[in-house]
């Protein structure tokens, strides 16, 4: 079985099965939504900030995930934060009153305003309010690089993680994308493995990951050296 804190290169489909049931204290996912986006389009719809040109990534967005997938989901998690979920919701087997809502403060583009997230959590809806319009970041101070079309900002991952997980959850993301969830993992000390198929963002992704264990390392040092 794969360890934990992995990143895997490859079709989550073909790696889920070999997981025991409940593995996962928590799935927090980023699926297709099956609209047909895959971002190779994204730099000609911002109007405040430009939009960044990006290349298309594999499967092109084109339908969202089939039943297999979510019947392997929820049997190896036992909760799960699926984004996206408005556009497919009648693949999701459960009712819940728990959505989470992220408000981009994006202003005047074409791209939706909030982004939408189906929980299995007993809890009322939430939100989070974090601009992500183009070159302008909600915290510009620690601005991200973007190397996806649909990269969530890594502070999104850590509410997330201030609401809906426990320290010592073992936490899965089939697809990982820009790795910005694994780095909200790694940086809050969250056992994790992540799968992503699409060769480029892999490699992307890898990289990105790996300067900030790189960099975490780098500050942990100069505590050791301080203390």
């Amino acid at each position: 079985m794969i360890e934990l804190n992995s990143f895997v290169y490859g079709d989550c489909m073909e790696y889920l099965p070999q997981f025991p049931d409940k593995y996962f204290d928590l799935a927090i996912v980023d699926v297709p939504y099956g609209i047909g986006e895959d971002g190779s389009k994204n730099h000609t719809r911002g109007k405040i900030a430009k939009a960044k040109d990006y290349k298309g990534y594999a499967g092109n967005d084109l339908k969202a995930p089939d039943k297999e997938y979510f019947d392997e989901l929820f049997r190896v998690s036992k909760n799960q934060i699926i984004w996206g979920a408005n556009h497919f919701i009648s693949k999701i087997p459960y009712d819940s009153k728990c959505w989470v809502v992220w408000d981009k403060e994006n202003g005047e583009s074409d791209f939706a305003d909030c982004e939408l997230a189906w929980g299995s959590f007993d809890s009322a809806v939430k939100i989070f309010r974090f601009r992500w319009a183009g070159m302008l970041q909600g915290d510009m101070k620690n601005k991200e690089y973007r190397i996806h079309p649909n990269q969530k900002p890594v502070a999104l991952y850590e509410w997330l993680l201030s609401k809906y997980a426990k320290q010592g959850d073992k936490i899965l993301d089939t697809h990982v994308g820009s790795a910005s969830s694994l780095v909200a993992f790694h940086r809050n000390g969250y056992q994790y493995i992540g799968f992503e198929k699409d060769p480029y963002y892999y490699d992307l992704a890898s990289k990105r990951l790996d300067l900030e264990k790189a960099q975490l390392s780098i500050f942990n040092l100069g505590i050791e050296r301080l203390a």
